[in-house]
């Protein structure tokens, strides 16, 4: 392996098991910034050491176990100040190996897995819920203040400011990095559920790049999300967003052309749905109907948008889809959680339903929004509207604005393709 293959596979592994270092550590250092810096010594230590050693079997261990010695290390150096450290000490006089068994059965706890622990501590009602989830997408799904930006239609300095003000908080609040247990645990479920889907929505749809999906990141959204499920087997919305990410998972195969250019889901091959996970998902939205009750109404936002995903899962081509009952299905989110994605969307389902002058019309309604400002969804759908509409010169120049306001290379493709059709 050459010296720049190497480099790229310790990054490609360090961009893998980020969140799990960050996650391991945090539990032993109680300091989010103190995991970060941890895992970034790893990182910069795997960067000499593998250039003269190769890439060790298993990469992940490795970091773990070089970012604990360091941790362990720093811990010597100040003395011990707490009684667990001293513990930690003398274990370590023994063998580093037992010593990281001793640390990992002392910080155990029944969630039986790091990752979905450090969400539900860094999801403390100590902060805001914007803070919450910046925080915990940051540290936990790895995504940059410019893509959680983007997932929140906000600035990136914003986004930055508010991540450093919530690790602020949490030092000065003195919280220790324990999972929360009982009613608490329950009462920081929305936030984490929110988080775990925006987590996903990064890996569907990415915000920047040159690549349109990043399945790693919706393999582990999925994995959080079905170990949720098996914890708290009785919530409606648990099982309303894995069916939701399990649905819009199942799409992944298809949505992507031999070439990297995006599919529309109205040209997609439908044969290429992974119908595995269209059945797992089914089953959870059954699951979240029979515990949210089977009226629309009863429905949480979760299990109403994994009902939306299953109008286009259940119908065998793109003419089949039920688009008035997803139009009513985004009345009903609307009124539920209010948002002006859900409005844009709203609008998009409408224009299916009822003829694309109707989405004109809604989006016309929502076009001044704060939020949608800049937003290249809103220009895009726009100039989808006015292409079916028959009215080309306003499309292009739509899809030629959209074009401009993404930062995803492959989806401004997409946009002027669309651009020069209306030709």
């Amino acid at each position: 392996m050459t010296a720049g293959e190497t480099h790229q596979a310790i990054e490609a592994t360090f961009r893998i098991e980020r969140a799990r270092l960050i996650a391991g550590l945090a539990r032993l250092v109680r300091n989010i910034d103190r995991a970060e810096e941890l895992a970034q010594d790893a990182l910069v230590i795997a960067l000499s050491e593998w250039s003269r050693t190769g890439v060790p079997a298993n990469p992940g261990a490795w970091l773990m176990t070089t970012a604990k010695r360091r941790a362990f290390d720093a811990i010597r150096r100040d003395k011990m100040r707490e009684r667990k450290h001293e513990e930690i000490a003398r274990a370590l006089d023994g063998a580093f190996d037992g010593a990281a068994e001793v640390i990992e059965v002392a910080m155990n706890d029944d969630l039986g897995d790091e990752l979905l622990g450090l969400i539900f501590t860094a999801c403390h009602p100590v902060l805001s819920a914007d803070a919450r989830a910046a925080l915990t997408l940051r540290a936990v799904g790895g995504l940059t203040t410019d893509e959680i930006a983007r997932a929140f239609l906000s600035s990136e300095a914003t986004i930055a400011q508010r991540i450093v003000r919530a690790k602020k908080t949490i030092g000065k609040a003195g919280l220790s990095f324990e999972t929360p247990r009982g009613p608490e645990r329950v009462a920081r479920l929305s936030s984490v559920l929110e988080v775990i889907y925006l987590i996903f929505n990064e890996g569907y749809a990415a915000t920047a790049g040159d690549d349109l999906v990043r399945p790693s990141l919706c393999l582990e959204a999925q994995r959080l999300g079905r170990m949720l499920a098996g914890l708290m087997p009785e919530d409606a919305e648990v099982f309303g967003l894995l069916a939701l990410m399990e649905i819009q998972a199942s799409r992944l195969p298809a949505r992507i052309g031999p070439d990297g250019a995006l599919i529309p889901l109205t040209e997609q091959n439908r044969a290429r749905w992974d119908q595995l996970l269209i059945r797992r998902g089914l089953d959870a939205l059954a699951r979240a109907e029979a515990l949210g009750g089977a009226k629309m109404e009863d429905w949480g936002p979760y299990a109403l948008q994994a009902a939306l995903a299953a109008c286009h899962a259940r119908a065998h081509t793109s003419a089949d889809t039920d688009w008035p009952r997803i139009a009513a299905l985004y009345d009903r989110l609307r009124a539920v959680a209010p948002s002006p994605v859900v409005d844009l969307n709203r609008a998009i389902a409408h224009s299916m339903a009822f003829g694309p002058e109707a989405g004109l019309r809604l989006v016309d309604e929502i076009a001044d929004a704060a939020a949608l400002r800049n937003y290249a969804p809103l220009a895009a759908a726009r100039g989808d509207f006015l292409f079916r509409a028959g009215r080309l010169a306003e499309a292009r120049s739509e899809f030629e604005t959209a074009s401009k306001l993404t930062r995803n290379a492959r989806e401004a493709a997409f946009l002027l393709a669309r651009a020069d059709a209306c030709d």
